[in-house]
């Protein structure tokens, strides 16, 4: 191994991609075609199953239609005209002996004949035959039997063996002709580094007097390495953003979707038919899904921050009134709670936002005060004008922030306490979006916290 390692690091460039290139084709191509070959096989046997199963259907309704156990060896004409090549009928008393046997090119001595109480599908093979065997309970007034179809594979089979040639032969085809193309593709793509190198061997062996051109003027190398490289530093930034966000994401969303799915697994088995468990399943099913709803809810309003257009120009609310009203509410939401006032430096100042993601950005700051307060029920409402400028400030005398977590609460998803705020019903994104939407409007916003003292949220609006 170390002396085909050896080699290999040996070989040029264009060599190991095309090496490289060969293998990795040839892999995704086997992995793909016995995948592909797999599917096909076993959707050929679904397909089988679905027309056994049709068949058994017909041939018991009719039976049982006619109700008469001495008419089951006159419904002989009946099966013939139902069954196909490679296939058999055979119906069974209570006992296993068989009543009635119709067969087309199939030998009655490879199956031998079972009741069943209950439908089946089994599968078995007769030396090199591959068969296929349906059986369901007859049930005609109170006699009881079984009908049992038995289908020969032999015809899928070898439709599956002649897929089976096909896709190796075209997956051989395609590694050799995919082997081809990148040893020209890479000899291609190498081919201004391969001048390159030939001006420095030529700059070796003639003298310093050569020169690389590419100092001082910007060709395609130079362009194209300028351009990827600029390119890649963006593209790697925004996948880890990215990455990082979708990470996040399916982390939120695993946890109702694994509570949902518990319970729907509980009344699967045995609560459905307990009223208690079944009304208790229920209730935290759809507290999840309310949870689930509120945080996608909060991801599009994230979206919505970072990437809507606005026009400032068209909007201008009056402060005062809307602070005054959002105080309100959560007065109606929170009675325990004592929300201080002191807003009257806000009477008749306008700020270019439109009050509804004013009211948003309210909303969330008043929320964080109600749900990290600890035992404190005081909040305080805050505004000073300052030299073209306003201040809204949110007070209140709860658990705090550590010094350490300051610099990331506005991250998304980042929580000082995990284990309160899931049990709050907190998803992290909260002070991500205010943040976003007072950036937005050309805003600041800070956070001043000591842990176990308080917290004092500031946004600033130019007016």
């Amino acid at each position: 191994m170390r002396h085909i390692n050896l080699r290999f690091s040996q070989l040029p460039i264009r060599w190991k991609l095309a090496t490289w290139s060969f293998f990795l084709l040839s892999t995704l191509f086997i992995v793909y075609n016995v995948g592909q070959y797999f599917v096909l096989s076993q959707w050929l046997i679904h397909q089988e199953e679905d027309a056994i199963r049709t068949k058994m259907q017909e041939i018991k309704s009719h039976l049982v239609e006619k109700n008469d156990t001495t008419l089951i060896q006159k419904s002989r004409g009946f099966i013939d005209d139902v069954i196909q090549m490679n296939q058999m009928v055979r119906i069974l008393d209570e006992h296993g002996y068989p009543i009635l046997s119709v067969s087309n090119h199939l030998s009655e001595d490879w199956v031998t004949p079972q009741t069943t109480v209950s439908d089946e599908v089994i599968t078995m093979w007769h030396h090199d035959d591959h068969l296929l065997i349906m059986r369901s309970p007859l049930h005609l007034g109170s006699w009881m039997g079984t009908i049992e179809i038995v289908k020969n594979m032999e015809n899928e089979d070898k439709l599956s063996d002649k897929m089976l040639i096909v896709l190796l032969a075209g997956g051989v085809g395609a590694v050799l002709l995919s082997a081809v193309g990148g040893a020209i593709l890479s000899r291609t793509l190498l081919k201004p580094i391969t001048a390159m190198n030939k001006t420095m061997d030529s700059i070796a062996q003639k003298g310093l007097h050569e020169r690389v051109r590419v100092t001082g003027h910007h060709d395609e190398l130079a362009d194209l390495a300028f351009t990827f490289n600029r390119l890649m530093d963006q593209l790697e930034w925004s996948f880890e953003q990215q990455k990082q966000f979708v990470e996040d994401a399916s982390h939120e969303l695993r946890t109702p979707l694994t509570v949902i799915e518990g319970h729907i697994s509980l009344l699967n088995r045995w609560g459905k038919h307990d009223p208690k468990i079944l009304e208790e399943s229920l209730q935290l099913s759809v507290q999840e899904l309310q949870r689930l709803k509120a945080l996608v809810k909060e991801l599009l309003d994230l979206s919505r921050a970072e990437s809507e257009p606005i026009s400032k120009e068209d909007f201008s609310t009056e402060i005062h009134q809307l602070i005054l009203y959002t105080i309100n509410q959560f007065s109606v939401l929170h009675p325990m709670f004592v929300f201080e006032q002191n807003i009257n430096q806000a009477k008749g100042l306008n700020v270019r936002i439109p009050p509804q993601h004013l009211e948003q950005i309210l909303m969330i700051l008043l929320d964080n005060a109600v749900k990290y307060s600890n035992d404190s029920t005081w909040i305080k409402v805050a505004v000073q004008r300052y030299e073209g400028a306003v201040g809204i400030e949110i007070t209140d005398k709860g658990i705090g922030i550590p010094e350490e977590d300051l610099p990331h609460v506005f991250n998304r998803f980042y929580r000082v306490d995990k284990a309160r705020s899931r049990a709050e019903g907190g998803s992290g994104l909260g002070l991500a979006i205010a943040e976003r939407l007072v950036k937005r409007y050309d805003g600041r916003i800070q956070i001043l916290s000591k842990e176990h003292e308080g917290t004092t949220v500031q946004i600033f609006f130019p007016c």
